[in-house]
């Protein structure tokens, strides 16, 4: 059941939580794994049997994004157009809506409150500090018991064969290991080198699952926003990428091309350091999560009683929403998590890695903390972790490869 919390006047809905079990990020590759008869999986998504599936994710490609920019993109166009009808166009990414969520929950195949990934930055209890998920992990933390839920590459491999082409420093790397890990690693630095590798692969195999990630999109994103010259070109490459690919996959391999999130541009003057203000810092611990979505883990941690603690998230969560009620949803733990948010479970280990409070804007704001923030992260135009529609919708797109015929075809066993 939805929570309800306090919201100024004008403050929109908060949205309804991910579509977890049925319409989400998290249901494509068990989805998937049912298409290609793995045994225990659902299909939620309806996703069309297949001998090979390449699953196409490219980070930071939103639906808001994709339906704005459809000149950029006539090959995807297209194959939307001509595609599956029997399967949804839009999923709902991870909450927050970052790539660390996302991505974990598509490699586990649950939500982030059973995987734990719950942000971009995320607060480590048992060492009382907020640890990086994506760049920089901190060498405390152990990717497999941070997050020790097995991945859907894990379950299904060898019995189907499975191969993750994408960058090489990815390759076992913290994220990887946590959240993506199992089967065979292919690193390629280049879009063509990768199509390429992602197209070898699946023809020496029979039955497979290829998971084949593109960024070049958002990186574009963050450094220029979506609205530049630089991610319409960007969108380009990725739309003429699809378009080879198409052509040398074995012919009638399924194809699936998603995003993990979507984006948002945030003006210089709007990227504000919450970390210089201490009516915003008084009460405040440790700050996490990413600038459109901050989790804020009050000293109450330090009170001796639960009135007293519930007292300080009071005080913190009242000189917030002063600040920024009209700007963003400002929600309690309980708040969140009996709203879906994190999913329908949240488990104990999980628990409190989430703040206190989460500041999620729905606001033309970026709320970084200067203390912890490098520099060079207030230049970031492209944003994105909360729960508006940009950033939450993705595209799901399906298609079959008119690529090239083999000398044999692949059967399932």
């Amino acid at each position: 059941m939805a929570a309800s919390h306090e919201t100024a006047p004008g403050t929109p809905p908060l949205p309804p939580p991910p579509a977890f079990g049925s319409r989400s990020v998290a249901d494509i590759l068990p989805s998937c794994a049912a298409a290609l008869g793995a045994e225990g999986f659902a299909n939620p998504l309806g996703i069309p049997d297949a001998v090979r599936i390449c699953l196409v994710m490219v980070d930071g490609l939103g639906q808001n994004l994709l339906a704005k920019r459809t000149a950029h993109t006539p090959f995807l166009r297209q194959k939307a157009a001509e595609g599956q009808k029997s399967i949804p166009a839009t999923l709902d990414a991870a909450f927050p809506s970052t790539t660390a969520a996302s991505l974990a929950s598509l490699g586990t195949g649950v939500p982030p409150g059973q995987h734990g990934m719950v942000g971009y930055d995320v607060y480590a209890p048992h060492l009382d500090r907020v640890v990086n998920q994506l760049n920089g992990w901190d060498p405390d933390v152990d990717p497999r018991k941070w997050q020790p839920w097995p991945t859907v590459f894990e379950r299904i491999h060898p019995d189907i064969h499975v191969a993750t082409i994408s960058l090489p420093q990815f390759e076992g790397s913290a994220m990887t290991r946590a959240a993506l890990r199992g089967g065979e690693f292919i690193g390629a630095l280049g879009l063509h080198a990768r199509t390429t590798a992602a197209s070898e692969a699946m023809a020496a195999h029979p039955r497979m699952l290829a998971y084949f990630y593109l960024n070049e999109l958002d990186k574009a994103g963050h450094q220029y926003g979506w609205a530049s010259r630089e991610w319409e070109d960007a969108l380009e490459e990725v739309d003429s990428c699809l378009r080879r690919l198409d052509a040398q996959l074995p012919k009638d391999t399924l194809v699936l091309v998603v995003g993990d999130h979507g984006m948002v541009d945030i003006e210089a003057s709007r990227r504000l350091d919450i970390g210089a203000d201490p009516y915003l810092t008084e009460g405040v611990r440790h700050t996490a999560g990413e600038p459109r979505m901050v989790h804020l883990h009050v000293e109450g941690a330090r009170v001796a009683t639960d009135n007293g603690r519930d007292a300080v998230v009071a005080g913190v969560a009242a000189r917030w929403r002063e600040r920024f009620g009209n700007q963003a949803w400002i929600l309690t733990r309980r708040e969140a998590i009996d709203h879906g948010l994190f999913g329908p479970v949240v488990t104990e280990s999980v628990h409190a890695r989430i703040g206190d409070l989460m500041v999620a804007v729905h606001g033309d704001v970026a709320l970084y903390d200067g203390r912890r923030a490098r520099p060079q992260a207030f230049q970031m135009v492209g944003q994105h972790g909360s729960w508006t529609k940009a950033e939450r919708q993705v595209p799901l797109i399906a298609f079959r490869a008119r690529g090239k015929t083999q000398g044999k075809r692949g059967r399932r066993g």
